[in-house]
């Protein structure tokens, strides 16, 4: 799934998503699949939400593709539980290579310079893996 807009400003999943939409992955990445109110019930404990916005930014969710509903239960106790359709890993490495790969796309070398002068401030298992990446592109393996 391709995430349309960006907040460049935001830090951490709040890049990708609205504050609250950003709670409720957060909370749904860290639980089995829950229930809008029981969504709700965990974001109450933070500060008072109602169970319509809930509803909202999940069915929101939803259409984007981000979660799967499933029914549960039968007559009075059936229920509609949600969960995210990708782990946080998985997420978080689809957008990011989306991301890195559209900025190398527009801007080619001007990025690739801004990333290579990040590599200061990286950990070295890092710089390992783009070694490995280079010399495989060198001797033309992929992936």
């Amino acid at each position: 799934m391709k995430i349309k807009k960006m907040n460049i400003d935001g830090e951490g999943l709040n890049r990708f998503f609205g504050p609250l939409e950003s709670r409720i992955m957060d909370i749904l990445w860290s639980s089995e699949a829950l229930s809008i109110k029981e969504v709700q019930s965990i974001l109450n404990q933070e500060s008072p939400i109602s169970i319509n916005t809930v509803m909202t930014v999940m069915n929101r969710l939803l259409d984007k593709g981000l979660l799967t509903k499933t029914m549960t239960g039968t007559g009075r106790t059936r229920a509609a539980k949600f969960s995210p359709l990708q782990s946080r890993e998985q997420f978080l490495t689809e957008q990011t290579k989306e991301v890195s790969q559209g900025l190398i796309q527009e801007y080619g070398s001007l990025v690739v310079n801004h990333m290579i002068d990040a590599l200061d401030d990286v950990d070295p298992e890092v710089i390992a893996k783009l070694e490995r990446k280079l010399n495989d592109i060198r001797h033309g393996k992929k992936q």
